[in-house]
């Protein structure tokens, strides 16, 4: 393979695994040098070890505005380098959003949620058994659960949630146009900008409220600025991987009954099965892009300063390395060290809210409707391979 051109990145072949390539570049060169869309290149690393290392090692910058920072849209580049969220900065000015933020999502706090979701939760529920089957789970629950979470969260009006919802697919999305792409992130931010300064008029006690009393300048360490795209963070990947999550993980658990049998029968392999659940499908793999800030060697092959690399979330959650039979889903499997939010200062800050969110969905769903099943089968589902978040536009289930 390695006189061969890999173009990335790649599409996934099945639902469920992630791209063919992944587990040849992982045995045979798993740090690897790649042609990415619009023909910049950047190193691939594919195996569970190196992944860590550069998720960890401050050689590596998360930080978008350094020159060789890679991308698989580069035509975005000027626009996110301008309107960067903190996930794409490195300490200290990342510890800094993130210091004002921790207090919002430590466990104590979002398990204080639950009774909330639950009843979001089953309200969706509701209208979704109220409705003629098939019905799609995407409309119904995948995206309605989350993005009503997350607007309650940071105080956003859920009537407003098409508005962001549609923003945010457009933002995301690699067949989206440079225009389109900057249109929606122009509506999104004067939509923020506004609401914003209509807290500032009526203050209010939601997480955005909270930032704002806490942190707004002048006597804050925030600006205005700062808030809007912190903001525009939490709004979109609140609900976008969630719903996601949660689509993939209906299907996932559907097609494996016997992982399926075993949850109905022992409820309390639940935590487990989210956690085995988020490795097996690895929905944002390649997000976790990095750049070398200084020369450095991984398996023997040297990264210099400038080069881009992306950390491969699912190749490193599938190797086999680290777990046994990564290609098959164990809701019993004990190793939980899997890399689905990250690892080290960039581990995902809403990882709590997340597994919340997961466990109720997925107890209350095959609770209250035991004989849930797809409606046509899984190989015929339209899933996305046009955006760094994996997942389903559309799921008929029937029961």
């Amino acid at each position: 393979m390695d006189d061969v051109t890999i173009p990335f990145p790649m599409p996934r072949a099945c639902p469920f695994n992630p791209p063919p390539q992944y587990a040849q570049l992982r045995a045979e060169t798993p740090v690897r040098w790649a042609e990415l869309t619009g023909g910049a290149t950047a190193w691939l690393v594919t195996h569970y070890e190196g992944v860590r290392r550069v998720l960890t090692d401050p050689c590596f910058s998360a930080d978008i505005t350094h020159p060789g920072f890679p991308s698989t849209t580069p035509e975005l580049l000027p626009a996110l380098r301008g309107n960067r969220s903190f996930v794409r900065m490195d300490p200290p000015e990342h510890s800094r959003y993130r210091r004002a933020l921790i207090p919002e999502f430590t466990v104590r706090r979002i398990e204080a949620m639950r009774p909330g979701i639950q009843s979001v939760v089953d309200a969706f529920i509701d209208d979704l058994l109220a409705g003629v089957p098939p019905v799609d789970l995407v409309e119904t629950l995948a995206v309605p659960v989350p993005s009503m979470v997350i607007c309650q969260l940071l105080g956003v009006p859920y009537t407003d949630h098409d508005f962001f919802q549609s923003s945010t697919r457009t933002l995301v999305s690699a067949s989206s146009s440079p225009e389109q792409a900057m249109s929606a992130m122009r509506d999104l931010h004067g939509y923020l900008d506004e609401l914003i300064g209509r807290k500032l008029r009526e203050p209010a006690d939601d997480l955005l409220g909270r930032l704002i009393a806490r942190h707004l300048e002048p006597d804050g360490e925030l600006t205005r600025q700062d808030l809007l795209m912190t903001c525009r963070l939490l709004l979109t990947a609140g609900h976008e991987t969630t719903a996601n999550m949660i689509t993939l993980g209906t299907v996932a658990l559907l097609e494996n009954p016997d992982q399926l049998a075993l949850l109905r029968a022992d409820p309390g392999l639940l935590p487990g099965a989210v956690e085995e659940l988020l490795r097996y499908l690895s929905i944002v793999d390649y997000f976790p892009a990095r750049v070398a800030v200084e020369d450095v060697e991984i398996e023997g092959t040297r990264i210099r300063s400038g080069d881009g690399v992306f950390a491969l979330l699912a190749a490193a959650n599938w190797d086999p390395a680290m777990f046994d039979a990564p290609d098959r889903l164990d809701l019993r499997r004990g190793n939980r060290r899997h890399l689905a939010f990250g690892n080290g200062v960039h581990q995902c800050l809403g990882q709590n809210l997340a597994r919340l969110e997961l466990e109720i969905v997925f107890r209350t769903l095959f609770e209250r409707i035991p004989r849930l099943r797809l409606a046509v089968p899984a190989e015929r589902l339209p899933y996305k391979d046009d955006t760094p978040v994996y997942g389903m536009t559309e799921l008929p289930v029937t029961w």
